[in-house]
Parts: structure tokens; C-alpha cells; sequence
């Protein structure tokens, strides 16, 4: 007989856990029916990577190649005092010879569409660093053709694109002498066409810029496009010059004072702001507030990602598992990892001084104690289930 009712109330209990496990499939709430997925990858073999303890020597080495120069693009000049602009086609120039009006170009001149943007010559010299205004035609003037050449009376078509005014004011000068005694020539540039910069990104007026008898330099071009806007990543400003790619920091010109970042700009030149998305950094783990936050001016240590994140927890988190996930953009297989023990006393000046970089992953492990604890939590109330139900069929 007891062998009968002990055999009931097994057969209760299944029957019961039975009914509990069938009521999962219309429970509230969301879940996947996976029935109909075919999961047949094996389980492949875990790869190990290297952790690198943060201490005071890897922090000096990080100081010491944060110190060497970038690579920057190498300027045709040693410095901007020794720049000269040099002609080229679809430049428009402005001749004078001196006691010929009928050999210069009319000083009062206009050129318009019809609109209200007629413009003298005169006017147009006090833009040289812009294109001609919306609805505006160009200067009366000689062009510079697409064979490099401009034709001038008595002197024939003379070659002007690769020279300097100067040289093209000696040359047409020399040209006249036979016609003219002791000709007075003077040459000046009308529109600056055949050479430009193009600025795009975060800039209030992204566009092309002409470069003038003015060496454009990284400021001035930044500057001439309205200035930057609010989103605005000045540390990582990029530079495509001859199809490569240099990455300039007008924050460390600033702010430092560093002239070597104030590249001086050339002709094909694509300058490009970009936003911050890239420059932040991602605090996960035992931590209050798990949140990604940007960098300020390109900097960032794991004192002050922590500090913003409110800190570490203090029931859950492992002191000595503070990790740096470094590299997984350009390398997300074989990423760098770094490893922090806040139980040291040096510790907390270690993690002020370890700068993180864009797109770095700081995680905060988990006690070993958490981890047990939170195992209970989950097969708790399935014991207490069964321990009620068994209560019940007695």
C-alpha cells in the first residue's frame, strides 16, 4: 500500500512538471521557437590571447610612442615664406602695360549674368582667395588655355601655365621691347581656378577652396569653411594626398602649440573632418552604469572611463579584472588585451595614466562569489517548485 502511494505522488510530480514546462510555450512575454532552426556547427576550439599587465613600464612605453611623430606628408616647401604660386590652365590673368590701354585689361570692367552680381575687376581683386559668386561670369581677362598658353597682341601665344607672374610679367616684357620702348607690364592673377582643396565633413560650409598666391595651410582651410562643427573630430582629421591617407591632430596645434600638424595644403588635396562616432569608448562588466562615452579631445584613461561609468560595483565586481579590449576594428580576431589589478597600491595612478584609445572595450569582471550566487538565484525557485509540488500531492 505504500509502495502504491509513494508511486502516486511520483507520478504527480511528473505529471506536474510535465504541465509547468508545456505552459512555457504560451507564457507571456517574448521568446524564439527554435524548433525550426538547424544549429549543426561544431563547437571549435577557443583561441587564447595574450594579456598584457598594465604597470608603470607599459605606461611609460605607451607615453614614449605617443611621443614619436606621426607620419606627414611631405610639403614641397621648407617653410611658408618660400611659397610662390605657379600658373595654370583656366587661371584668368590680368594684364597692364603702362601707357597702352589698348594692351590692358579694361580696369573697369564688368562681369555679370544679368543679376544683381555685377562686379568690378577692382572688386574681384579683393576676393582672390574665392570663386566667383553664384550668377557671376568670369573676368574679363586672359585665360590660361588647356595647353598651358595665352595669346597676348604682338607677343603671339606665349606659354604661362608652370611659370610665376613674374617670370610671365619678364617674358611678356621682353616680347613687347621691339614694339614698345622700355615697356611697363604688370601681371596679376584675376581668378584662381586651376588649383583647389576640397573640404568635406563636419565644417559649416563643406566645399572646394582655391588655392591663391596664400599658402593654404590645415587652419586656414578649416577656417576659410566656416570653422567646425559641434559633432567635429579635430584629433583625426584626415588628409588624402596622392591616393594615401594621413591622419592629422589640429587639436595638438590648438591647444600645444605643435606647427608640424598645420600642414601646409596643395593642389588635389581632400581634407576631411570627420564626426566623433569613432572616437568613444565602451564600459561594460560590473560597473553601475554600463555605457559607452566620448573621448575628450582625443583622450581618455581608465580612471575616468570608470569614474563616469559610477564606478565599480562593490558586491559584485573582481578589483583585479579590470580588462582593456584594444584593436577589434582594425583586428577583430586577434584583439590586444590589457589587464589592471586595482588591489595594487599603485594601481589608481596607473589607471589615471593609462590613456585608452577610440573604439577600446574596458570590461569589469565578475567574483567568483557573484558568479556562485547568481547560480542559486536561477536553480532556487525551480527547487522551490519541485519542494512545493511534492508538498501539495501529499
Amino acid at each position: 500500500m505504500a509502495g502504491q502511494n509513494m508511486l502516486k505522488r511520483n507520478i504527480g510530480i511528473v505529471l506536474t512538471l510535465t504541465a509547468f514546462l508545456s505552459a512555457c510555450a504560451t507564457a507571456p512575454g517574448n521568446y524564439l521557437d527554435t524548433s525550426s532552426l538547424e544549429d549543426s556547427n561544431e563547437q571549435k576550439q577557443q583561441e587564447t590571447y595574450p594579456v598584457h599587465l598594465i604597470d608603470s613600464q607599459l605606461v611609460a612605453a605607451q607615453m614614449q610612442a605617443a611621443a614619436v611623430p606621426v607620419d606627414l606628408p611631405a610639403s614641397r616647401y621648407a617653410s611658408p615664406a618660400d611659397y610662390v604660386y605657379h600658373l595654370a590652365p583656366q587661371d584668368i590673368l590680368g594684364v597692364t602695360v603702362y601707357d597702352h590701354p589698348e594692351l590692358s585689361t579694361p580696369q573697369g570692367s564688368t562681369f555679370s549674368t544679368g543679376g544683381n552680381t555685377t562686379q568690378t575687376v577692382a572688386q574681384a581683386l579683393t576676393q582672390p582667395y574665392t570663386n566667383a559668386l553664384s550668377g557671376q561670369a568670369d573676368p574679363y581677362g586672359q585665360t590660361v588655355a588647356a595647353d598651358g598658353t595665352i595669346y597676348f597682341p604682338f607677343v603671339g601665344r606665349i606659354r604661362a601655365a608652370g611659370k610665376t607672374v613674374n617670370e610671365l610679367r619678364d617674358e611678356l616684357s621682353k616680347g613687347l621691347v621691339r614694339y614698345i620702348r622700355n615697356p611697363q607690364v604688370d601681371v596679376r592673377v584675376l581668378a584662381y581656378r586651376s588649383q583647389k582643396v576640397q573640404v568635406t565633413g563636419e565644417v559649416k560650409q563643406p566645399g572646394p577652396l582655391a588655392i591663391s598666391d596664400v599658402p593654404l595651410t590645415l587652419v586656414d582651410a578649416i577656417t576659410r569653411s566656416g570653422g567646425t562643427t559641434a559633432d567635429a573630430d579635430i584629433q583625426r582629421v584626415r588628409l588624402t594626398r596622392n591616393d594615401k591617407l594621413y591622419v592629422l591632430d589640429a587639436n595638438r596645434l590648438l591647444d600645444r602649440g605643435d606647427v608640424t600638424q598645420n600642414v601646409m595644403l596643395q593642389n588635389g588635396d581632400i581634407v576631411n573632418i570627420p564626426d566623433r562616432s569613432d572616437s568613444r569608448v565602451f564600459v561594460l562588466g560590473e560597473v553601475k552604469t554600463p555605457t559607452q562615452m566620448p573621448m575628450l579631445k582625443g583622450r581618455l584613461t581608465i580612471a575616468d572611463a570608470l569614474t563616469q561609468a559610477g564606478g565599480i560595483l562593490d558586491t559584485d565586481a573582481n578589483p583585479r579584472q579590470i580588462y582593456v579590449m584594444r584593436g577589434m576594428m582594425d583586428n577583430p580576431t586577434k584583439p590586444d588585451v590589457y589587464r589592471l589589478d586595482m588591489t595594487q597600491p599603485d594601481s589608481i595612478m596607473l589607471s589615471t595614466k593609462f590613456q585608452l584609445q577610440p573604439l577600446d572595450v574596458v570590461y569589469v569582471g565578475t567574483a567568483a562569489s557573484t558568479t556562485f550566487n547568481r547560480v542559486l538565484q536561477q536553480v532556487l525557485p525551480t527547487i522551490q517548485t519541485i519542494f512545493y509540488t511534492k508538498q501539495i500531492t501529499r
